[in-house]
């Protein structure tokens, strides 16, 4: 049975963090809440943990996972940034996008793009889960909390608990945030293309859109 614990989505209370993180770290997987909606995360190197997430999620091994990650120097640990990779996030975050980067050897192949050898990076705008990766010192594995069959992510955390009770650890409830993923931006080609268009904008930014 899922633990639950109601945080304060400004000023979320430290010690319902670390107790957020101890799950993490103990291998659990959690849903928390991010500036988009709410996403399953779970520690990187944890497999066990990460194959129930893409279970939960139904997804393919092939499906990028993301990194969600407290900084962009963090993020730099992961990914190999270039300057003009580095001028591109600043402009934009902490906020709801993804960036599809190659990935160092810090990330374990298993969680990286079987063929691409990419992985996507996020830096949210959201207090609560700032605090927890900032408890953690470590991103989190993370997928956005859309269930096969659904139309839009789960949002609500009564919800959340009644349908994933049994297949996760942890509700972090810091109220509604959102039903639109976020923007997903691939940054190994010369320009930024997006190829998901979600809830961070990106007219005016010189990228252009997938086809």
């Amino acid at each position: 049975m899922a633990q639950y614990l109601a945080v304060h989505p400004e000023n979320p209370q430290v010690r319902l963090i670390r107790r957020a993180a101890e799950i993490v770290q103990s291998g659990g997987v959690i849903a928390y809440p991010t500036d988009s909606c709410y996403a399953l995360g779970c520690r990187i190197g944890d497999k066990e943990a990460a194959q129930r997430m893409r279970a939960i999620r139904g997804l393919p091994e092939g499906h990028h996972l993301t990194l969600v990650c407290g900084s962009l120097a963090q993020v730099a640990q992961y990914a190999r940034v270039d300057d003009r990779h580095f001028r591109t996030m600043k402009r934009v975050t902490p906020g709801s996008y993804v960036f599809i980067l190659a990935a160092t050897k810090e990330v374990p192949r298993r969680v990286q793009h079987p063929r691409r050898k990419t992985i996507g990076v996020r830096l949210p705008d959201h207090q609560v889960v700032k605090a927890l990766l900032d408890e953690l010192r470590e991103p989190l594995l993370s997928s956005t909390l859309l269930l096969e069959g659904d139309d839009y992510p789960l949002n609500d955390a009564d919800e959340i608990r009644a349908r994933l009770d049994h297949r996760i650890d942890l509700v972090l409830d810091a109220g509604p945030c959102g039903l639109e993923p976020s923007t997903v931006v691939d940054l190994t080609s010369d320009v930024p293309l997006v190829v998901r268009r979600g809830k961070g904008p990106t007219t005016g930014l010189g990228w252009i859109e997938a086809d």
